[in-house]
């Protein structure tokens, strides 16, 4: 009986060591098991509790200070007529036959001098090589014209002498009759050789020179003239030098390129110089096969075509106020990159400027120079156009944003069609006549607009001094 009461109060002792071990393991490892314990709780508070509604965001709050650092811009919106267009790609080219002209040489000779370089301007009549004469038929034709033109000094004066006999009677009438028919066989000779060096390059003061024996061993190479379609045209105009609408005295070349060196010999007809006039140019597209339906549809119907210059600085040049229309379009393939070309005009700027006592001319288009060009082919009556940055899509879903204020409605639309530019919306009543929409930045303002619903504060309400909140006058 002893033994038993003895050993109870070491039970308790070794039950109340077990359990301040516990204790203390417990205290000292909570930063391990806390975590689930908390986490159990919130889950079990979250099945208890019902699902807060989801609202979706529609109306947003901006200061005029962050509209600002957005650079928004906000306009009345107001339906009208838009073209549908398909893309083509394109280059500036010179136009065959009047961008682009070359100088030849006239005789065989040796280049003596060169007068223009690259980059000059010359007008028509300007010196640009003088040639040393070699050729032989020249020298020849020149002979020819002087002995014509002695031969026929000596029958005029045979038959002034004659005259006064043959009224006399001692000589026939025919006699003069003869010398009269030699006359003009000569004449028709000068006037043949006169022509012939007048078109190997000579001046008639040169021709002239040569009937009193003063041989030509050296012609002057010049600019040539323009053609007489070019100067009825007032298009090719250089406004840069200011001409007057018919004036043709300031119309200029510029050198291009120079075919020979200094010395060279050349043959006649040789390529010397390439002469440029870029006023006139090309806009030329390349298009693909399926195209052409509406290529050929546009050029027939004379629609204007939208152009878009790669690397154009337009603010530096006046506004260019023409037409773009397609003039033709080619009938064959490159076979390199299966499409074929359409051409339209281009009347190109420029200015000019003075050094070193030379004029230099600075074109604003270039050939080479890429081109973007929207050809029409479809008319949308009744519409609303929108830059493409007014319009953000959510999946399937495409919002605008009407400005009120500071507020700004988030507004689905149905989009009719939309390009790297432009997007053309339905005019179904979502969008009304008159109502202010932005113009841009609608990506940011879907952020913005998110960005509150998720802070909790509707957009729509503010808060008064006292405490209450209104919904937005």
């Amino acid at each position: 009986m002893e033994v038993r009461c003895e050993l109870r109060p070491i039970r308790l002792i070794a039950v109340l060591i077990v359990l301040t071990a516990l204790g203390a393991g417990a205290f000292f490892t909570r930063d391990r098991w806390i975590g689930f314990v908390r986490t159990n709780q919130t889950t079990a508070q979250a099945e208890t509790e019902p699902a807060a509604a989801v609202l979706e965001p529609k109306v947003l709050k901006l200061s005029s200070q962050a509209r600002k650092n957005l650079g928004l811009v906000s306009k009345a919106a107001k339906p009208r007529t838009y073209w549908r267009s398909i893309q083509v790609p394109g280059a500036i080219v010179d136009r065959p036959g009047r961008s682009d002209r070359g100088v030849t040489a006239s005789v065989v000779g040796a280049v003596t001098e060169i007068h223009a370089f690259p980059g000059d301007t010359v007008k028509p009549g300007t010196r640009l090589f003088t040639l040393k004469v070699f050729s032989e038929y020249l020298q020849n034709t020149q002979s020819e014209l002087f002995k014509a033109t002695r031969e026929s000094q000596l029958v005029q004066e045979q038959r002034t002498r004659l005259e006064a006999v043959v009224k006399s009677g001692a000589i026939p009438e025919s006699r003069l009759i003869e010398l009269d028919q030699q006359l003009r066989r000569q004449a028709t000779l000068i006037q043949a050789y006169r022509q012939d060096l007048l078109t190997r390059g000579l001046t008639p003061d040169q021709v002239a020179a040569v009937t009193e024996g003063k041989f030509v061993s050296n012609i002057d190479v010049v600019a040539p003239p323009f053609m007489a379609k070019q100067k009825r045209e007032p298009e090719i105009q250089q406004a840069a030098f200011g001409l007057t609408s018919n004036d043709n005295d300031g119309l200029v070349y510029e050198i291009q390129e120079l075919k020979v060196d200094l010395g060279q010999q050349v043959q006649a007809g040789q390529l010397l110089a390439v002469l440029a006039n870029h006023h006139s140019l090309f806009l030329e597209g390349h298009a693909f096969k399926q195209e052409a339906p509406f290529l050929e549809k546009a050029a027939q119907n004379s629609w204007p075509i939208q152009v878009e210059f790669a690397e154009d600085d337009a603010g530096n040049w006046p506004d260019s106020k023409q037409v773009f229309q397609i003039r033709h379009l080619a009938n064959s393939i490159d076979t390199s990159s299966r499409t074929f070309d359409f051409f339209i005009p281009l009347t190109n700027q420029s200015r000019s400027y003075e050094k070193d006592g030379q004029t230099f001319v600075v074109w604003r288009f270039r050939p080479g120079q890429r081109v973007r060009l929207h050809v029409p082919v479809e008319e949308l009556e009744d519409v609303f156009v929108l830059p493409s940055s007014a319009v953000v899509r959510e999946g399937p879903e495409a919002f605008v944003f009407r400005q009120n204020g500071d507020l700004f409605n988030r507004v689905p639309v149905h989009v009719l069609y939309e390009d790297r530019l432009d997007v053309v919306l339905a005019n179904d009543g979502s969008v009304t006549h008159g109502l202010y929409l932005a113009q841009n930045a609608a990506a940011s303002l879907n952020r913005v607009l998110k960005a509150q619903a998720a802070s909790g504060m509707r957009a729509d309400v503010h808060v008064h001094a006292d405490g209450t909140v209104h919904a937005a006058h």
